[in-house]
């Protein structure tokens, strides 16, 4: 059995650009890119934090440090300057694969500089 499972996240992003009249897309800073595992035209599910939508697309390379965050064509109904943003990416693994698998958790401040990264979620307590 197979199972789909969170590959990599990018954390608390901020929307540096929305564009209308652009190839459908996210432009990522291709560090970012490198360092969450996110590879050139993968598929990637944003989750706005800031008005709620959630939508898919396939990720782009844009200047390594630059901080861009670029949601692009159709997606840019979806996202504004400044929005506040879950990017993710799953994989599919084998149940036996499960145990081994720890998912690259990037965590990002306003000017999407990485803050910290992780490998696991701290337990939610009541």
């Amino acid at each position: 059995m197979q199972l789909n499972m969170l590959k990599c996240k990018l954390h608390q992003a901020r929307v540096t650009h929305a564009e209308l009249d652009y190839d459908g897309s996210c432009a990522i800073d291709a560090r970012l890119l490198e360092l969450s595992g996110i590879q050139e035209f993968e598929q990637i599910q944003i989750y706005n934090i800031t008005n709620g939508e959630r939508f898919t697309t396939y990720a782009i390379v844009a200047e390594p440090g630059s901080g861009i965050i670029s949601v692009n064509g159709a997606a840019a109904h979806k996202a504004r300057v400044g929005d506040r943003v879950i990017i993710c990416a799953y994989a599919n693994f084998e149940a036996a694969e499960i145990k081994l698998h720890k998912p690259r958790l990037v965590y990002l401040d306003a000017s999407n500089r990485v803050v910290r990264s992780a490998n696991t979620i701290a337990v939610q307590a009541a």
